[in-house]
């Protein structure tokens, strides 16, 4: 089974159909072996001898989770947790409003820097901020979800 490499970056625009086609096909590869630490065999168009790769669980784990959202045709963006964004970046990653991302700065909810007059937050404070958020969430629901229960 040849999967096509391509050297061109997928970043900033959506997959196309045949890096659609191939991030499911790996994915499907790595599914069959995601129970252990997986080997596989990798084989480069110029390379004359193949490379082996271990993945750990972990690892293959969000490499599907990556190849699932192309091979949906999905645009994917990944961000290290150390890069410092801007508030735009910030605001889109949470999924709200730029100026409801500066009340939410102002009110002390997440930390961020001032570089000249600009804001700055970091991406690891900023996952912090949206995990605390996520598990507020569903602690809410859970709670309406048993007041339900109890009523009927």
């Amino acid at each position: 089974m040849t999967i096509p490499a391509s050297a061109e970056k997928i970043g900033g625009r959506l997959p196309s159909a045949s890096e659609k086609a191939a991030a499911n096909q790996l994915r499907k590869v790595l599914a069959s072996h995601a129970a252990g630490d997986a080997k596989l065999r990798v084989l480069a168009k110029d390379d004359r001898k193949p490379s082996e790769v271990t993945l750990t669980p972990g690892l293959s784990a969000l490499l599907m989770e990556l190849l699932r959202y192309i091979g949906k045709g999905d645009a994917v963006t990944l961000v290290p947790v150390s890069q410092m964004l801007t508030t735009q970046q910030a605001a889109d990653i949470l999924n709200v409003s730029r100026p409801h991302l500066i009340s939410l700065l102002e009110k002390g909810a997440i930390k961020f820097e001032l570089v000249g007059r600009h804001r700055r937050i970091s991406a690891n404070d900023l996952f912090a901020y949206r995990h605390a958020r996520d598990e507020k969430r569903s602690r809410a629901l859970r709670d309406l979800a048993e007041m339900d229960a109890d009523l009927i």
